[in-house]
Order: structure tokens, then sequence, then C-alpha cells
């Protein structure tokens, strides 16, 4: 079976304490199973090794039903003579070299790790996964060395193996695991000292799926179909910084090139359409974009251009950036290329971003407060299937915006930032949105990363050129 870190999002460790009366660790395991774990450790210690034997293939047919790996805890030859798909081993058990020797190159070894230096050592040995705790103590072994999540994230910052925290994991303490790099949880006494296992399992099932994102071998993809600022401060350069602080592989399709600088714009040369639906091409049939963002499309067959690919590739998480109307509230795009971005295009996005002059022709109404604000947000919302972010910077003294998304508001506070340096704001945070997508964080959650990343490169305080000036989107990375 071919090992992921994403299998060990939710990774159940047997018990048979907890069994009831006349039920079998089988059948104690097939309802954890059904609510959804990810992974079975077998850890036994009390029985004969013929019982153990026995009971481990019991469980290994079962795994196979559920199509999750099983590992045998500590003991390399059982998991040897069973067929298990690995085993995992304490830093007092058989050495990794050992296991490894034993088992072949294609089983899975997990190694117990308790500090980075255990872990590096792992990582350095071959080890598969580590499993680090206890996070938060364990009812389950004695003497058993603690590791505070803040040390658990410690380790995951040093090591490029994945980390599945162990200890004392509940329902109610999981969600402190968030954001600390782990790929999952390993639940015990959560799941089997419950009088329903399946249930259980599945609440912390659910759980899992908020705090431990998929995770991939190779980086995240987004596709940014833009104009191209040659002094850098938006357009497809703001895009592939943002891009590339958040980790996210970014690719372009050039709608038109402009010569400007933070002064303005003195010219624009526009692609053409059969060269932008090459660009197109070359990206899709390659390098597939896990997101999609597209701000400056000035012309009609542009927009039908891009449209004609989205509907021919299909790709998730689009994000357009109505770029319809300046910041000074003159007309980007004229009345025949609007009608058509609205037409082919918007109806094709999962996410709209229009500020407040765009709402306006997007509505048809005024925006002069939060209030109005929402009444537009529904009107557009009745038109297009996507959610509508509703950016309200260009309200008097708040920098609040609005995601209105399945009939329901949802605002997102932000304080004005003492900085005339603004320019490329919208694309940034398009773009910044569309990353976050791409990395697998839900729709509200990523419009509220991105929201935050955006402010922080206001707040950076970069100060270059005559005019409005860029901001600095590397200020994560120093």
């Amino acid at each position: 079976m071919k090992f992921t870190g994403n299998d060990l999002r939710l990774y159940a460790i047997t018990d048979r304490s907890w069994l009831k009366p006349g039920q079998t660790l089988a059948q104690q395991v097939e309802q954890a199973l059904l609510g959804g774990v990810t992974m079975v450790q077998l850890r036994e210690k009390s029985l004969s090794r013929e019982m153990v034997l026995a009971e481990a293939r019991e469980l290994l047919s079962l795994c196979r039903r559920f199509d999750v790996p099983f590992i045998i805890n500590d003991d390399a030859q059982l998991a040897l003579e069973v067929g298990a798909d690995g085993v995992h081993i304490g830093q007092e058990d058989m050495a990794y070299e050992q296991a490894r020797a034993l088992l072949g190159p294609d089983k899975i070894i997990g190694v117990s790790a308790h500090n980075p230096r255990e872990a590096l050592a792992a990582q350095e040995a071959g080890a598969d996964y580590l499993g680090c705790g206890a996070v938060f103590g364990s009812s389950t072994k004695d003497g058993v060395q603690t590791l505070t999540p803040e040390g658990l994230k410690e380790i995951c910052s040093t090591v490029k193996l994945p980390v599945v925290a162990i200890g004392g994991i509940n329902e109610t303490n999981l969600p402190r695991l968030k954001g600390c790099g782990a790929y999952g949880a390993a639940a015990i006494s959560a799941i089997f000292a419950k009088e329903d296992p399946r249930a259980a399992a599945e609440q912390l099932e659910a759980l899992s799926r908020e705090i431990f994102l998929p995770r991939t071998h190779g980086m995240k993809t987004a596709l940014t179909i833009a104009g191209s600022d040659s002094s850098g401060g938006a357009g497809i350069q703001a895009d592939l910084k943002t891009m590339a602080a958040h980790g996210v592989y970014g690719m372009s399709a050039i709608t038109a090139l402009t010569a400007q600088n933070t002064t303005g714009v003195s010219g624009v040369l526009e692609s053409t359409p059969e060269f932008l639906k090459m660009q197109l091409d070359s990206v899709f049939t390659d390098i597939f974009p896990d997101a999609v963002k597209i701000g400056m499309v000035s012309s009609a067959p542009l927009i039908q251009t891009i449209a004609a690919a989205l509907r021919q590739y299909q790709p998730k998480n689009i994000v357009l950036d109505p770029v319809m109307v300046s910041t000074s509230g003159s007309r980007l795009l004229a009345e025949d290329a609007a009608r058509t971005l609205l037409s082919e295009l918007a109806p094709l996005a999962d996410i709209i971003t229009p500020n407040i002059p765009e709402a306006e022709v997007l509505s048809g109404r005024s925006i002069r407060s939060r209030e109005e604000m929402e009444q537009a947000a529904a009107s557009i919302a009745q038109q297009y299937r996507g959610a509508i972010l509703l950016k309200g910077g260009h309200l008097a003294g708040i920098a609040d915006d609005l995601l209105y998304t399945e009939g329901k508001a949802h605002w997102f506070s932000g304080r004005h930032i003492d900085n005339p340096n603004t320019h490329g704001t919208g694309c940034t945070l398009s773009s910044a949105i569309a990353s976050n997508l791409a990395l697998g964080f839900p729709l509200e959650e990523s419009v509220a990363r991105a929201k935050e990343y955006v402010a922080g490169a206001i707040a950076d305080g970069l100060n270059l050129g005559q005019g409005s000036g860029p901001l600095n989107h590397g200020y994560r990375l120093r």
C-alpha cells in the first residue's frame, strides 16, 4: 500500500482495555473505521504471540476492506509475519536500521520522537513518518515523555517528514493543534473508551478535516491571468510575488504588457486572443493549477478566450477580480468588454472581488454604508453562482470587507493603515485568496488569511517610487 502523510490525519491506536463484554477488537476497530479513521496501529501487550498474530491478521483484513494502512506497534517481526503495511518503533525499541533490513524498502516505518534531535535522527535514518508526543499527557502509557503543542510545532518546522501528534488527544483539545504543522493526530481513548466509537471517530474526523490540511509531495500551484506591470507593484508581478510568499508555485498568462510606474501608465500593448490561448493551453496541459486568479482583461475577445479555456479545462477555485473601475472612479473597461466580463467570466468564478465602485456597476446601486454594501452584495449574488467579496476600502475611515455567500453575510473587520503606498492592493488580495484556496483552506478562512497578509504588506511601510508605491509582498520572508 502506498503511504502518504495524509494517511495520518486520524490515526487510531488500539487498546483492548475498553472492549465491551462479548466484543472483539476487530468489531471495535470496525466501528472506528466506519467513523472515518485513516490509519490503524495494533498495540497489544497482554496476549500470547499466537493470539496477537491471529488478531493482527483479522485487523489487516479489515483495514484492507477500508483501504487504510495497518501498522504493528514495536514488533517488526510480527509485522513481517502477518504482512502488515509497516511498524511503529519507539526510542527504546528495535533500531530503525534493523527494522528496515527486516521489512525491506517498501514497508512503512514510523518512529517516535520527543524533541527535534530525535526527529532529525529519525529523518536522517530514513523513517517514513514521526509520532510525536505526548502533547497533552497520556493515560495509556506510564512514564511517557511530555511534549507541549509548542514543542510539537518546533519539531514539525525542523523536519520534512510527516508528523502525527499523539498523547491525550480528544475532541476538546484537538483544535489546539491547528497550525502546528502536523499531518494528523493519534487517538486512543478518545475513540475506544467512548460508548459509541463510531460516533466518536466521526466527530474527530470532522474536526481533523478542519485542522489538518491535505498535503502533497509537490507544491500547490496557481495561475494568474492578468496584465503585466513593468514597475512590479501590480498585475502578474504582484500576483506571482504573493503566490511565492504563500509557498505556492505561480504561473501566468499575460493579457497585456504595460509601461507603467508608481506615477501612472504610459502605454499598453494588448496580447492577441490567439497568443493568450497558446499561453493558457501551455499551462493547463502541463502543470494544472490548483487555483486561478483573473485580473485585468481589457477587451471582449480576450475575455471570451479566457472563458472558453475555463469551460474546456474546468479548473477549481477561480477568483475573479473584476477590474472595471479605478480607485479614483475612472472606467478601465469599455462597455462591450464589461458586458462580456459579466456574462462570460463572472458566472464561472467561485468568488468575485469587486471594490465599491465596481460593486455599484454590478448591482446598479449606490453604496455609502455597510447596510448598502450588504444590499448590493445580495443583489450581485442573485446574478452569479459564486461568492461575493465586496471590498469596503472606499468607505471613509474603515477597511471592512463583506463576504456574501449562500445567502449569508460575513464581515471581516480591518484597521485603516496610514500608508499612501497601496499600489496593487486589489491584485494582491485576489491572488492571496487564490493562493490560500490552492493550499486547501476553506473559502472564508482563505479570505481572512488573505486580508491579514495584505494588511501586513501595507503596514510594513515600503516606500518606493515618486507616486503611489507598491506593497512589500515579501515582508514575511525576512
